[in-house]
């Protein structure tokens, strides 16, 4: 049971790479790529990237209707929590955007409380230690508070993504936990890729994001194809919610990212938040 629980970890840990890596790029992209293009070619990315993975993989299952309902209800979550996520890092600043869409983890131990799953006092411990370790280091970046819009929408916006995570991901480990985690995700990239196109034809916004934009998105594309079926798949495992709270670690590694490769400084307090929020994933493995 132990090897099974680091699975789960492992699978959040690899979710919260791909995810930070995701968001440091739109941070920047979003400053002069049209918003609307850069979320369909991210999500078209990863629906195609998930298609390959099912025909090599082989696992082309029947769903049973009682799983198809939640990985569609997942994939109309999933396109909120990215329409929140894209628009929150836009206006910034990160220290603002990063702990709110991470505090995500709470509703889904929440969640997963409500459905009967024992939750000890040490794993609630863990919880708000590792929302607090992320909120330390991504509230310590970013100093910069020039040219930022009013917080008030960015607010909103980082609640509504966080709110649409911790959604697809209770919905999502559902289905997969009742049938096969490949053909569930895919319903629910279907289903995203789908909503999308539909609201940006109802509000007639663009969906080229020019030839320089492409192959960035596109790498953003697989990483977030990747992380979500790491969280998704995860349904199948013991303990499926803390996958979805270390992936929320995505906030702290894009802190890090930003360190190592553009030189941003990292403060003690905030090398003390990240060491809070790795021993908070510790005793989650326990």
């Amino acid at each position: 049971m132990a090897a099974r629980t680091m699975s789960t970890l492992a699978l959040g840990l690899i979710a919260a790479l791909c995810w930070g890596f995701h968001d440091i790029c739109v941070r920047f992209l979003s400053q002069k790529t049209p918003l609307s293009a850069c979320i369909f070619i991210v999500l078209l990315t990863g629906l195609i990237f998930h298609t390959v993975l099912t025909a090599v993989s082989g696992e082309i299952h029947a769903l049973p209707m009682q799983a198809i309902w939640p990985s569609l209800a997942a994939g109309v979550f999933f396109v909120i929590a990215t329409f929140g996520l894209y628009y929150a890092f836009q206006r910034g600043p990160v220290r603002l955007v990063a702990p709110l869409i991470a505090g995500y983890p709470i509703l889904s131990v929440g969640l997963a409380a409500v459905q009967g799953t024992p939750i000890a006092d040490a794993q609630w411990g863990a919880v708000v230690a590792i929302v607090v370790g992320v909120a330390v280091v991504a509230a310590m970046s970013d100093t910069s508070s020039d040219d930022n819009p009013p917080i008030g929408p960015t607010i909103l916006f980082a609640a509504i993504s966080a709110f649409g995570f911790a959604g697809t991901f209770a919905l999502g480990q559902y289905a997969a936990d009742i049938s096969h985690e490949i053909p569930t995700t895919l319903v629910t990239r279907v289903l995203a890729v789908g909503l999308t196109v539909v609201i940006l034809l109802a509000f007639k916004q663009p969906f080229w994001p020019g030839k320089r934009a492409l192959p960035m998105l596109i790498t953003m594309g697989v990483a977030d194809g990747i992380a979500l079926y790491c969280v998704l798949s995860a349904g199948t495992l013991p303990d499926p919610q803390y996958a979805a709270v270390t992936a929320s670690m995505f906030g702290l590694l894009t802190i890090l990212l930003a360190w190592m490769f553009l030189r941003e400084r990292m403060t003690l307090v905030q090398w003390i938040g990240g060491t809070v929020a790795f021993c908070g994933v510790g005793v989650l493995a326990v």
